[in-house]
């Protein structure tokens, strides 16, 4: 046996002849094709010549065989052919191959990892399964029409999942998925507002849906607008225009579990009386002259400002006053007015005063007009003569007043005072507050409705102002 074979271990890949393999190269049997005896023998690139002397090998495979690995020396090994994927070694031992040394490490860590891999996907696709199946078909739900009265509030910009969630979290619904798979094809579930809807606990995600959009159901809210004064007005045919204690009053009522959550007007009124208004949220620059008016309930005249309330059923008269003022000062400043933006010449308390009456005397068309005649009849000293301040204190609504009563003495009599009533007589809207804040350019001193639409003719001068006057008379305007 030739000694390489013996003491040298043998090429990778390549098992060694053997003394009985047969003739060498140059011994091959004639019967072989040539094409196949002249082909040389494949080698690897890159791979480095084997061991031994150079004779030995091109003896075996021919002349310059050895020389022939110079020309892969610029070659970079293939991931194909990596050392150790290779087949381990053989040595040949009494003519029988036996295979040495444990078997080969990495293709082992290769399968666990194979194997780790296989199971982590199989696990992610089982949850994946489970998640799915339970977001589109699995979900916790109550039985029946609920329990006990509970109060579950909407937030703006809430979408049905948000809705839902909150259902949740009061007790309403088992789940938030039930109340938005109820309702998913209820297009009055789309168009919930914000506010507070008394529902009960332990409802059906059906009946969750049937119940919020009952109207019966939305409690708290109310709408403020512009020309409401605090005290209720009675019309010319005895009906009554609640005012601004009346609207609170009844917001803040509920029936939670036979239990009525109603605030009293007297109540709320005596807050107002006796409440630190800095405290409940009135501007600084309003404090001190509302603090000291003349009617103590009529204090927060005109810093209530128009808009919707969602008034909390269940609040104190101090918190829902608190609430409402903190909002409505929000909402003035908004409108422009503020201790940096006010009337020229004129504090901001006087500017919402001046905005109050532009709002009880005129149109929107109007109101910059307005505004005007009231700056000049200041400017020179006049009694404003407004039948809107005269009728305010009265609880009435902005009418022609009789003689008597323009010949009473009181702060907010103008045939009778000079300058600016103590307090504004109304709430104010936006745009009244921008007529004070900017009135339009012009000299008139008089005006008078004269169109049934609730436009005013406007004078420089009081023979005009008649002319005016008589006309609307005779048009039955007035």
């Amino acid at each position: 046996m030739p000694a390489y074979a013996q003491d040298e271990a043998p090429r990778p890949g390549r098992r060694r002849r053997r003394e009985d393999d047969g003739p060498l190269p140059d011994e091959r049997p004639t019967d072989i094709l040539p094409a196949i005896q002249e082909a040389p023998i494949a080698r690897r690139p890159g791979a480095s010549p084997p061991e031994g002397s150079e004779e030995e090998y091109n003896e075996i495979f021919g002349d310059d065989a050895y020389d022939d690995y110079d020309e892969y020396d610029d070659y970079e090994d293939y991931d194909d052919f990596d050392d150790e994927d290779r087949a381990e070694p053989e040595r040949i031992e009494d003519e029988r191959p036996e295979r040495q040394g444990p078997p080969p490490k990495k293709r082992k860590k290769k399968r666990a990892l194979g194997w780790i891999a296989a199971l982590t996907v199989l696990v992610l696709l089982a949850g994946g399964a489970y998640y799915g199946f339970t977001e589109i078909f699995g979900y916790d739900d109550y039985e029946g029409t609920g329990e006990s009265d509970v109060l579950v509030q909407v937030e703006k910009g809430d979408s049905t999942s948000a809705i839902g969630n909150r259902l949740q979290a009061a007790g309403v619904v088992a789940s938030g998925k039930a109340f938005v798979k109820a309702g998913e094809d209820n297009t009055a579930v789309s168009r919930l507002q914000q506010g507070y809807y008394v529902m009960k606990t332990k409802m059906s995600g059906a009946s969750a849906v049937e119940r919020m959009i009952a109207p019966t159901s939305k409690v708290g809210q109310v709408e403020i607008r512009p020309y409401t004064q605090f005290h209720d007005i009675t019309q010319p045919d005895g009906k009554v225009t609640p005012g601004v204690y009346s609207l609170l009053s009844k917001a803040s009522c509920a029936d939670l579990n036979g239990k009525s959550t109603c605030i009293p007007v007297e109540e709320l009124r005596k807050t107002i009386e006796n409440a630190d208004l800095a405290k409940l949220g009135v501007p600084s620059w309003a404090v001190e002259a509302a603090t000291n008016a003349e009617h103590k309930d009529r204090r927060l005249e005109g810093l209530i400002a128009p808009g919707i309330y969602n008034i909390k059923p269940g609040w104190s008269a101090e918190e829902l006053l608190t609430f409402v003022v903190k909002t409505s000062a929000e909402r003035i400043l908004n409108a422009g007015l503020s201790d940096q933006s006010k009337g020229e010449g004129k504090t901001p308390y006087e500017t919402l005063v001046i905005a109050s009456i532009i709002e009880r005397e005129a149109v929107k068309a109007d109101f910059g007009k307005i505004s005007r005649v009231i700056y000049n009849r200041i400017d020179k000293k006049m009694r404003l003569e407004m039948d809107s301040t005269v009728n305010y204190v009265l609880d009435r609504p902005t009418l022609l007043t009789k003689p008597e009563e323009r010949e009473k003495a009181g702060a907010y009599n103008t045939y009778k005072s000079v300058g600016l009533t103590p307090t504004p007589i109304a709430v104010v809207s936006a745009e009244a507050i921008q007529a004070a804040l900017k009135p339009t350019a012009g000299e008139w001193l008089f005006f008078v409705k004269c169109e049934k639409n609730g436009l005013s003719c406007f004078a420089v001068n009081f023979d005009d102002h008649r002319k005016n006057r008589d006309d609307a008379v005779r048009r039955g305007v007035i």
